[in-house]
C-alpha cells in the first residue's frame, strides 16, 4: 500500500499547525508587552457581552445589509469547516469520506455544507461589489492603501476559492454523488463535468481536495498578517471590553500617588525608599505602545478596519487628520516593529521611535472630540479613544504641551471661572440684549 499520501498530507498539516502556533505565541508575547490591567470583574456581564458581541454580533446588525451578510460568511465558514475533522481523518488514515457511515446526519451536514457555501460564495461576492463597484467612502480612506486594501480582498478571494474548491470537490466525486444525498448543490454542478472520464473527474476530485485543505492552512496561517485575526481574538476582545459608563475617566495611579505625597505634611517629596532608587519613575501617560495596557494592544490587534468608527467620527467627517481605525492600525504597526525589534535582537534595543510622533501626531490627538462615537460604533467592542486619551495625557502632563486652543481654555477658568474670555462681572450681560 501506498502510504506517501498520507505522509505528505501529515506533513503539511504539522507545518501548517506549528507556523500557527508559533505565531500565535508572538502575538501573546507582544500583546503582553502592555501594562497589567485588571478586567476579571463582573464576570457574568463579560460572559453576556461576549455571547451577545463576539458571537451574536449584536453591533453588526445596526448596519443591516453589511450585518447579514457578514453573519451568513462568519457562521457559514465556521460550520462549513467542520467538514476539516473528516479531511484530517481521510488525509491521516487513507480513507474516504469516512464520516459517510453517519447515514442520516452525514446527510444533512453535506447538505447544510452546500448550501452555506453557496451563501458564504454570494455574500462574499456582494461585499466585493460593495467595495470594488459601489466604493463605500469608508473603505476609501487614506489609511486603506497598499497592504490594507489588498488584504480585504486577498481574504474575499480567499473565500471565494475555498467554497468553489468545497463544491467543485464534491461535484466531481463520482462515489458521493452515486450515493444520491447531502448534495443539494453540487448536483447542479454535475453537468459540467459532462464527458469527462472517471479518471479525469478523480484527478479534480482529488486536486480540489488537495487544494481545499491546503487553503484552510494557509487561511490559518494568513490571518497572522492580517486584519482577520479579529475571527479569534473578537471573542477575548469582548469579554475583557470596558464595562464602565462612556466617558468614564479613569486616574491614573501615577497621580493618584503624587497628590497622596503632596497632601502628607510628613512626607519628603524627594526622599525615596531604598528599593525604590534604580527605578524609573512612572511615565504619565502614553508615548508609545508599552505604555499603554494589553488590553490596548489586543484591541490594536482585534481591529477589523471596517471603518464604523472613523466613517461616524465628526472630526473626521468634518476634515480633520483624525481617524480612530488609523489610531487603532498605526498602534497595531508600532506593536509589530517593537516585535520585529525583539525577534532580531533578543530584547527590545532602542531604536529611537515612538507611537506617538512617528506614527501618531499630536494633530490627529488633538482633533478628537471624546465623543466616543467611535467606540460605540465598534462591532467589537474597541476603544480607540482610550489611547487618544493616554497619549493626550503624556502631551499635556509630560511635556507641556497641550494645545493652544486648550492652553486659553483653562487660562479663563482660572482667571474669569469660565471657559470664555470675558470678566466674571459681565456673564450675564447677554440678558440685557
Amino acid at each position: 500500500m501506498n502510504y506517501i499520501d498520507n505522509i505528505v498530507f501529515a506533513v503539511l498539516i504539522f507545518l501548517g499547525i506549528g507556523f500557527f502556533v508559533k505565531n500565535i505565541k508572538k502575538l501573546t508575547r507582544n500583546i503582553k508587552l502592555g501594562k497589567h490591567i485588571d478586567r476579571t470583574d463582573n464576570s457574568n456581564e463579560r460572559w453576556k457581552n461576549m455571547a451577545m458581541v463576539a458571537l451574536g454580533q449584536s453591533k453588526m446588525v445596526k448596519r443591516p445589509v453589511a450585518g447579514i451578510l457578514h453573519i451568513l460568511v462568519y457562521v457559514g465558514f465556521i460550520i462549513i469547516n467542520i467538514e476539516v475533522v473528516e479531511i484530517i481523518i481521510d488525509g491521516l488514515f487513507g480513507t474516504h469520506r469516512v464520516l459517510s457511515f453517519l447515514g442520516g446526519i452525514y446527510n444533512f451536514l453535506i447538505g447544510l455544507f452546500e448550501i452555506l457555501a453557496l451563501l458564504v460564495l454570494v455574500a462574499v461576492i456582494v461585499f466585493w461589489l460593495r467595495r470594488m463597484v459601489v466604493r463605500i467612502p469608508r473603505f476609501w480612506n487614506k489609511e486603506m492603501k497598499g497592504f490594507p486594501k489588498n488584504d480585504a480582498l486577498n481574504i474575499l478571494y480567499f473565500e471565494m476559492v475555498l467554497m468553489s474548491l468545497f463544491l467543485i470537490m464534491n461535484a466531481t466525486d463520482v462515489h458521493f454523488q452515486s450515493m444520491n444525498f447531502g448534495n443539494p448543490i453540487s448536483q447542479f454542478l454535475v453537468p459540467i463535468f459532462d464527458g469527462f472520464s472517471a479518471e479525469s473527474l478523480h484527478v479534480i476530485e482529488r486536486v480540489a481536495w488537495w487544494l481545499h485543505i491546503a487553503g484552510i492552512l494557509v487561511f490559518l496561517n494568513y490571518l497572522y498578517y492580517s486584519k482577520h485575526l479579529h475571527i479569534l481574538l473578537a471573542f477575548p476582545n469582548t469579554y475583557y471590553a470596558n464595562l464602565n459608563a462612556k466617558g468614564k475617566f479613569n486616574n491614573l495611579e501615577s497621580v493618584t500617588n503624587e497628590v497622596k505625597l503632596m497632601m502628607d505634611p510628613s512626607a519628603d517629596p524627594f526622599a525615596a525608599p531604598v528599593e525604590d532608587d534604580n527605578e524609573t519613575p512612572e511615565k504619565f501617560g502614553a508615548s508609545d505602545v508599552t505604555d499603554l495596557n494589553w488590553v490596548q494592544l489586543m484591541n490594536a490587534y482585534t481591529c477589523t478596519e471596517c471603518g464604523r468608527c472613523t466613517s461616524s467620527c465628526p472630526a473626521n467627517l468634518t476634515g480633520k487628520e483624525l481617524s480612530p481605525r488609523a489610531i487603532m492600525m498605526k498602534t497595531r504597526d508600532r506593536l509589530e516593529e517593537i516585535g520585529e525589534n525583539i525577534n532580531k535582537n533578543g530584547k527590545f534595543v532602542d531604536d529611537n521611535k515612538q507611537l506617538l510622533n512617528d506614527y501618531i501626531t499630536p494633530e490627529e490627538i488633538w482633533a478628537c472630540t471624546s465623543c466616543n462615537a467611535c467606540v460605540e460604533e465598534c462591532p467589537v467592542n474597541i476603544d480607540p479613544l482610550s489611547i487618544i486619551l493616554d497619549m493626550r495625557r503624556y502631551l499635556v502632563m509630560e511635556q507641556s504641551a497641550a494645545s493652544p486652543e486648550l492652553n486659553m481654555m483653562m487660562t479663563n477658568i482660572e482667571n474669569n471661572g469660565a471657559p470664555w474670555q470675558y470678566n466674571q462681572m459681565d456673564r450675564l450681560n447677554w440678558k440685557d440684549e
